[in-house]
């Protein structure tokens, strides 16, 4: 019932005549109820992002993470490895990096998927990620891979590709014996893979 027609039915009686003190209040009442099912009824429900569902998905072991993977994340289908070297000796056996589709370097253990101990790192301070994107073959023709990028998380010392400083929040692809170095340490991660020569 709108408030008009509420108004109406309530407002007078059969001969046109106000109606006595004591109905003012329930005509009042009335009133109210009319106006209140009216502004119900304009108000619908919200289904935009606030932004809080994000902020409580983007954390992990109680820690909030710099990154949130993209919707062209996938899981290489090339058995990707990192070679760490430290003054050009081989100092442990290779890291795979094609189990996941991002993989995060820092020193807060919690969260990295790769720690880097050294104190000039970030907590979280880059990220491997495998994204899947269209390549241009040499015939003309698009083709769907999944190439692996590097990202700096905004890290204190820098990330390094190839020697060279990399912007933040910036994806660079990384390429067959790319070497990745992460703030001043002197550990370097040469990227190559299974069927990679010398």
């Amino acid at each position: 019932m709108g408030l008009e027609r509420v108004t109406r039915c309530l407002g007078t009686n059969s001969r046109g005549d106000e109606h006595r003190n004591d109905d003012d209040d329930s005509v009042a009442r009335m009133k109210a109820a009319a106006e209140a099912l009216e502004l119900k009824e304009k108000e619908k429900p919200s289904f935009e992002l606030s932004g809080k569902l994000a902020a409580e998905t983007n954390r992990f072991r109680g820690i909030t993470l710099l990154f949130n993977e993209p919707p062209e994340a996938r899981k290489p289908d090339v058995r990707w490895r990192l070679y760490v070297f430290k003054g050009g000796e081989v100092l442990n056996e290779p890291l795979y990096i094609h189990r996941q589709s991002c993989y995060l370097f820092g020193r807060e253990r919690r969260v990295a998927d790769i720690p880097t101990d050294h104190p000039s790192c970030s907590k979280q301070h880059a990220v491997i990620q495998y994204r899947q994107v269209e390549k241009e073959k040499p015939d003309g023709t698009l083709s769907r891979q999944v190439r692996p990028y590097l990202m700096d998380l905004g890290s204190t010392n820098k990330t390094y590709l190839n020697e060279d400083p990399v912007e933040p929040q910036r994806y660079y692809e990384l390429f067959e014996k790319d070497t990745i170095k992460f703030g001043n340490s002197s550990r370097e991660y040469v990227l190559l893979h299974e069927n990679s020569t010398g």
